[in-house]
Order: structure tokens, then C-alpha cells, then sequence
């Protein structure tokens, strides 16, 4: 088993959790100015853009036609916890939308998961191991979850998750994910709207004909949550005793430059 978290869902997280549903796509797309301050379709070229801790760096890709830079967050081994920030900051005031390619893979069952990470720690920020998903006590932040492992009062080991304050122990909105998280590739999509203090997430699968699917929807207002006007923007992802191979094959990021 992984690491189990201790503590129980914050009471508002479990009736988010249960007033969720999941949704065909039909926001409208994030209307942006201007050339993303992130355009990674691969991972060439950005080590001097990207900070790296712990477990996490940048490898040339194994068993596909065409090998590939990309940023692996842990290679599949125990205990293991990786985070990587673009050293761009991000203007949290202002709109922003993230799109990446996933990859969790190795030995079945995985565990422990990914996230995508807004916080003002700083670029060196990491987090535990296990149910940690690599932000467990990164603050201010917020965190959204793409988690392979139940844990203590998770609903599956396929689920997304929105968490504030860097403790996955209270989750703030999850639901269940409509695609596999583990053993398949996937596309993700985080679209922050700072006029309406609205976050979405979204998730579609690479197969052939696969629609884009909203799962998550949050209100924030982003910049008040993270005390700041600017902050560091990446992924975290971590094992325990169940193991995955946890990699991120292309990054945009369309917003404003801090």
C-alpha cells in the first residue's frame, strides 16, 4: 500500500464531492492575447526554464517510435517525490489556461498520483511523499490532483481533486475521473477565469474521437488564496510503496508574464 492520509475530508470537499458531475466540455475556450509565456509541445530545450527538486527531471522517453524530451516527476521508485516550477512567474490576477500531456505508467497498482501546483512558496518548494502527491505542505497553494492511489476517504484510485493549503488530507472539490488516469496517456486542461473567480478542469482521452470532458469546477479567487499578485507554476508528483513512473510530456501555458 502507499502512504495513507490522516486526516478527514474537510465537510465542505465531501459535498462538493458529491454535487459534482462530470460534463461534456462546453465552456468556451480561454480567449488569450498575445504568445503563451509556456510553449513546450516537448520538453527540449527547458532546463535552464524549469527548476527541478527532489526525484523529478528531464529524461528522453523510453518504448516510443519517436523518443522525446520530457519532464518525468518520479521514475518508479519508493518513497519517491518530485516538483518542478517554470522559473516564469505567473500573474494570478489575470486569466490563465494550462494545457499537458500525462503519462503515469510502470508496475500495477500505481500510486501515488500528480499535480498541477499555483503557489508562492517559492522555486525549491517540495512536498511529502505518498498521499503527499509531492505538495503536501506547500503554502499557500492550490492543487489540482490527478490521483491513482485511495488513500484515506478518496473516492477511488482514479479521481481529480482541487485542494487549497497544501494538505491533500481536505479536499476542496473531486470527483471521479471519466477516463483512466494510469496506463494511458492523457491531455489536461486548467482554465482560470479572475473575473469570475471560477476555476475548471478538464481531462479527454487520446483515443481516436474522444471529447473533451469537464470534471471539476471551483470557486477562488486566486490571487487572495495565495497572498500575492504573482507565483510559481509546475507539477508535483510522488509514490510510496506503489510505484509509477510519472511524466509530463508537453506544456502550455497561456496567461500573463508576472
Amino acid at each position: 500500500m502507499s502512504s495513507s492520509r490522516s486526516s478527514r475530508l474537510a465537510r465542505g470537499g465531501l459535498i462538493a464531492a458529491l454535487s459534482l458531475s462530470i460534463v461534456t466540455a462546453g465552456a468556451p475556450a480561454f480567449a488569450a492575447d498575445g504568445d503563451p509565456i509556456i510553449d513546450w509541445p516537448t520538453f527540449k530545450g527547458a532546463a535552464k526554464s524549469l527548476d527541478r527538486n527532489g526525484a523529478a527531471d528531464l529524461i528522453l522517453s523510453s518504448g516510443d517510435k519517436a523518443r522525446q524530451r520530457i519532464l518525468r516527476l518520479t521514475p518508479g521508485g519508493y518513497r519517491q517525490s518530485g516538483s518542478a516550477w517554470s522559473t516564469t512567474k505567473l500573474d494570478v490576477t489575470q486569466s490563465f489556461e494550462s494545457t499537458f500531456k500525462v503519462y503515469l505508467h510502470h508496475f500495477r497498482p500505481g500510486a501515488d498520483g500528480i499535480a498541477f501546483v499555483v503557489q508562492t512558496e517559492g522555486p525549491r518548494a517540495l512536498g511529502g511523499w505518498g498521499g503527499g502527491v509531492g505538495y503536501r505542505g506547500i503554502k499557500p497553494s492550490l492543487a489540482v490532483e490527478f490521483d491513482i492511489y485511495q488513500n484515506a476517504f478518496d473516492p477511488s484510485r482514479n479521481h481529480l481533486a482541487v485542494v487549497l493549503g497544501g494538505n491533500p488530507d481536505y479536499q476542496d472539490a473531486v470527483a471521479e475521473s471519466p477516463i483512466p488516469l494510469y496506463g494511458r496517456p492523457f491531455n489536461a486542461r486548467v482554465s482560470y477565469d479572475a473575473e469570475a473567480s471560477l476555476l475548471r478542469v478538464y481531462v479527454k482521452a487520446l483515443s481516436a474521437g474522444a471529447r473533451e470532458r469537464q470534471v471539476l469546477e471551483q470557486e477562488i479567487d486566486l490571487a487572495q488564496h495565495v497572498r500575492g499578485d504573482s507565483a510559481w507554476v509546475g507539477f508535483t508528483g510522488s509514490t510510496g510503496t506503489g510505484l509509477s513512473k510519472q511524466d509530463i510530456y508537453s506544456w502550455t501555458l497561456q496567461g500573463s508574464e508576472a
